[in-house]
């Protein structure tokens, strides 16, 4: 390999990008390019000026923001003194992925074209536009885009002289050996070192939180099984306020770790060292060294998630099986991505029951690509349902259990939320990892100025969370619209709303949906009492949150208050968007929704 000329950075949320970037990393690898692949807040922003080819590979989450690994980046970038030539030197390509589902789609990507534009650097293509929604998902946008990306970066750095490019069908080395050790001890449960006195719980170092209870509150009828969980953080040094959110970092079940190893002959009591083969990379944090096959396969890798197009092509590569590998091949391909979305995206087929579908590949992967093969299990992320004002030394979650069927066997379910279901502490001690970061809500602090929270379902987490704050401080104003299906079944926190009601601490607005012949949801009561939002926002400067469910619920919310921003503000319709604008810009619409 040449000395690395090409460097890719990656923004991402939930791993998609980080797995298009590593993707770029392997075709420059097979077209003998040196090439570094980076998350964008762990490259050294200072040395992009010195860059001679750099692309980027970008999310955007929520609405319209940065994902958490590149928000430092994102900082620094639009940083109004920086000058005009810093990065005429670079060449840079930028590749996003987005939803077009959501008014945002692709902000970050765009927005950091043109401001990389702004800054000097010459862009080699148009910005890449990945879209979820595509009946074939990003790849539509992205194949097309990387066969011309290619041309333009091999004008700029050709491949070393005498050595042809690595055909798709040969593996590259893998990142990591497992250096197995002699016998196989029993080893206890292998935990990341807990946090120190002085440094909060994080990723790397999380808090065992014991789990007080585990109780469901949805009817025994409903059709979902919602749970409210609460932990102990009492000597966790935890801290949070409302809107700020939990991660919890699940794992795989036994029966899929047993399953897993048998597939792949491996013993999960095995013991092994992990070594990278670049001189410059560095093992992952979260494993401990050394560490056992059943602590890899039950708490690092993502067994039980979508695989993406990569593994069809590491499975390929690898393959002692003719049939097996042909059809591998067809999924890896640019002309198969209708048939691998048939197969396995829209079914939503998991990591181990693809491998059971091949399993003469599976019984011959070589343990060291495993990390290749399958991307870690990702912590997932709660709004925080309670305020320490009110529960000191408690953390309170809702958490929805997700499962559902497909056209496959077995039903599909939720990782996480499967995994915290079926924890019970009437059985004895259990802990949970779990460490708190900033959420995408912030509440005003003024004890006067009102707040008007939308929240159906378990989208009405962070406002109980600010509620109790907001009471306990005795601040007036609040005003919730809450949505469920019926009154006896899933409303959440019934008999606290009333209470708050009585005290006149809380302006409660219900919608049962299932409760009449005609379904009634929180935007029809939000036009409702049109003319109380209206007087809360116009005249006393209240703050508008929303929070719940991605599908659909956020347009017709917004649409709904634009059209009370028309009908009691007397506003045409490009006046009331503007307003609903101006509000954004202020913080004073908040939004924080999830698929």
């Amino acid at each position: 390999m040449s000395s690395p000329r090409l460097l890719v950075l990656f923004g991402s949320q939930t791993g998609t990008a980080e797995d298009v970037a590593e993707r770029l990393g392997r075709e420059a690898r097979r077209r003998r390019l040196g090439c570094r692949v980076l998350s964008l807040d762990s490259y050294p922003v200072v040395h992009l000026i010195n860059e001679p080819l750099v692309i980027f590979v970008c999310a955007t989450s929520g609405q319209g923001d940065p994902p958490d690994n590149m928000k430092n980046f994102w900082r620094f970038i639009f940083r109004k003194n920086l000058p005009p030539t810093s990065l005429c030197q670079v060449d840079f390509a930028v590749l996003g992925l987005g939803d077009s589902s959501y008014v945002k789609f692709n902000f970050v990507a765009k927005k950091l074209h043109r401001r990389l534009l702004q800054l000097g650097g010459c862009a080699l293509l148009p910005a890449c536009l990945g879209d979820d929604q595509h009946e074939l998902g990003p790849d539509a946008a992205i194949d097309p885009w990387l066969r011309e990306l290619w041309v333009q970066v091999q004008e700029r750095l050709p491949s070393p002289a005498g050595l042809s490019a690595i055909p798709p069908g040969v593996p590259l080395p893998s990142k990591f050996t497992l250096h197995f050790l002699p016998g196989t001890p029993k080893t206890e449960e292998q935990q990341a070192p807990p946090a120190g006195p002085q440094e909060p719980p994080s990723q790397l170092r999380p808090f065992l939180a014991p789990m007080v209870s585990n109780q469901r509150v949805t009817g025994a009828s409903h059709f979902q099984d919602v749970r409210l969980l609460e932990f102990d953080i009492a000597s966790s040094g935890v801290s949070f306020a409302a809107g700020d959110v939990v991660l919890i970092q699940p794992e795989n079940s036994a029966s899929h770790v047993q399953q897993f190893c048998q597939l792949l002959g491996l013993d999960p009591d095995q013991n092994f060292v992990l070594q990278p083969r670049e001189p410059d990379a560095t093992c992952p944090a979260r494993l401990p060294q050394p560490c056992s096959v059943r602590h890899l396969v039950g708490r690092y890798l993502d067994v039980a998630g979508v695989p993406r197009r990569s593994l069809f092509e590491l499975l390929a590569s690898l393959s002692p099986d003719e049939l097996e590998r042909e059809k591998l091949l067809e999924f890896s391909s640019a002309g198969g991505q209708e048939a691998l979305h048939a197969y396995c995206t829209r079914p939503r087929r998991t990591v181990l029951e693809v491998l059971c579908d091949f399993p003469h590949t599976a019984a011959a992967v070589p343990p060291d690509y495993l990390l290749d093969l399958i991307p870690p299990i990702r912590p997932r992320a709660f709004s925080i349902a309670s305020s320490l004002v009110t529960l000191p030394g408690r953390l309170q979650i809702l958490v929805a259990v997700v499962q559902y069927w497909t056209r496959l066997k077995e039903p599909r379910r939720g990782l996480c939320s499967c995994w915290l279901a079926s924890l019970d502490p009437g059985q004895g001690p259990v802990q949970v990892p779990l460490w708190v970061q900033p959420g995408s809500l912030t509440f005003p602090e003024t004890a006067d100025t009102p707040v008007v929270m939308v929240g159906p379902g378990t989208g009405v987490a962070p406002f109980r969370a600010a509620i109790q704050e907001r009471v306990a401080r005795g601040q007036t104003g609040n005003v919730l619209f809450f949505g469920c299906r019926q009154r006896d079944q899933d409303f959440y926190w019934e008999a606290e709303w009333q209470e708050l009601k009585r005290r006149g601490c809380l302006t409660l607005v219900t919608a049962f949906s299932r409760e009449q012949q005609q379904k009634v949801y929180v935007q029809h009561r939000l036009r409702e009492h049109g003319p109380l939002v209206w007087e809360l926002i116009n005249q006393q400067g209240a703050y508008f949150y929303l929070a719940g469910n991605a599908k659909s619920m956020p347009a017709e919310v917004t649409e709904a208050l634009t059209s009370v921003f028309q009908e009691q503000g007397g506003l045409s319709g490009p006046d009331a968007a503007s307003y609903l604008t101006g509000l954004q810009r202020a913080l004073r619409f908040q939004a924080e929704t999830w698929a």
